[in-house]
Parts: C-alpha cells; structure tokens; sequence
C-alpha cells in the first residue's frame, strides 16, 4: 500500500510547496501539509462553541438509513435541520463520507478531530467502476470482489489528519474520507486551469471542463451512430475507437 507519508510539509517550507510545486505538473500529487497554525479555531470550535454560535438557523442536509451514502443509487434524502442539532448529531458517531472525485483541485483543511483519507489516482480509472465522477465501489476496506474485480488492482493513497493538517487534493483524484472522531473539516477549491475552460454557470464547481463535457456528446453520439451496424460490427468499430482514443489522448507522461 502506498501512501502520502513521504509527502509531508511543515509550515516553515508551505510557501516553497505553494509557490513552486503544486503549480508544477509533475508535482500534481496528494500530499500533507503538517502543522500549520490555523489560529484559534483548532482549540475554540468544539460542539457546544459550535452549537452555540450557529443556535436555530436551518440548514439543509442529506440524511440516509445506511452508513454508506451512495450518491449513484441517491439512497438518501434531504432534510431541513437546526444547526445546533446538526452539530450534535454529528458528534455523535463515526461518519463516512462518499468516494468521488472533483473537477478543482482543493484542500481539505482539518480544523479539529481526527479523519482517515484515501485517494486513488485518476490513471486508475479504469479500475473503480465509475458513474460519472462516483465510484460504485461504497466499501473500499471490504470491497465485493465478485462484483467489482479489477477494484484490486487500483493504487490508493491513505495518510490520516489531525488538527492543523491540510491535505492537497488535485483535481480528478478520487477520495474516501472518514471522520475518525468528531471535528471540523473546511475544503477550499480553485480553478487549477483557466477560467475560460470552466463552465461559467457551474455555481459549485461540479461540472466538467466546457471540452471534456463537448467531448462526451460528441462521444455519445458516435455511440449511437454504431448502434446502426449489427453487433459484430459494432463491436469491431467500437474497440478500434478505443485504440484510437489510447492512441491519441492517453497520457504516458503521468504514472
């Protein structure tokens, strides 16, 4: 197994690792910035400052019969919920949260409690059963492997996060986070590549790049164009687009 334990920073070199690094292709992995001072917040933001501060105001949240949320099969549903009992409820237990992964690079900032992270490398597609941008794979520590094989062969990354740790996380990586304990998390995002490859009415940063989204249509309709040849047919010309695609859009440059 690998992981990001031979990719940690301390704050006294963060503004080598931001100014030179993480905007270098070849340095476009995880990796854990440890010990930055985050102020006040890593001792303040307990549950009852929490509860506190937010009282009564409402806020909208998913709420699931399972442990797992699934984000493919939409096993939940959303419920409004005082801030204060949000809080509270969320202290409660350990949470998992779902295997995804994002259009925009981000850090996950771990302001209090303790998380486990896994990533998987955005090379090892192929092996994670996608649905968009969601992995079917739920369980990654006891995954069915009757139902997804290859899941075996995908690289993950794990490393584990306390209070004043920033984990970097490209974007395209795939990540599944628990909450080892209750704490505080905040993710920022940012636009890795320029904003006219964006999608300028995508308000929360989840839609593709403009290319990538035009790409998958015109992808779709070269499907349906097939589908016109009897199989035999359809499966010749559709493995012979493969290797055109492997040809001239996959990468050698990214292992």
């Amino acid at each position: 197994m690998l992981t990001c334990s031979s990719l940690k920073f301390s704050k006294e070199n963060l503004s080598t690792v931001l100014g030179r690094r993480l905007t270098t292709e070849s340095w476009r992995k995880p990796l854990v910035l440890e010990g930055i001072d985050l102020g006040a917040c890593t001792s303040k933001w307990t549950v009852d400052y929490l509860s506190q501060v937010g009282g009564r105001k409402e806020v909208k949240i998913h709420v699931a019969a399972v442990a797992q949320m699934d984000f493919i099969s939409k096993n939940f549903v959303y419920r409004t919920l005082p801030f204060d009992k949000l809080v509270q409820r969320a202290a409660e237990e350990k949470h998992k949260e779902f295997f995804i992964s994002e259009v925009m690079d981000n850090f996950l900032i771990q302001v209090t409690g303790k998380k486990r992270v896994v990533l998987f490398s955005p090379r090892d597609a192929q092996y994670l059963y996608l649905s968009g941008s969601k992995s079917e794979v739920l369980n990654i520590d006891n995954p069915d492997l009757a139902k997804y094989p290859l899941f075996s062969k995908a690289r993950w990354y794990e490393c584990s996060l306390k209070a004043g740790d920033v984990l970097f996380i490209p974007a395209l990586w795939f990540h599944n986070v628990v909450s080892e304990e209750f704490g505080v998390g905040v993710n920022v995002f940012w636009k890795h590549l320029p904003s006219e490859c964006y999608d300028k009415t995508d308000t929360y940063g989840n839609k593709d790049p403009i290319a990538a989204s035009r790409a998958a249509q015109i992808l779709d309709r070269a499907l349906k164009t097939l589908g016109e040849l009897p199989e035999e047919y359809r499966d010749f010309y559709a493995r012979r687009m493969v290797l055109h695609i492997q040809d001239k859009a996959y990468s050698k440059n990214f292992e």
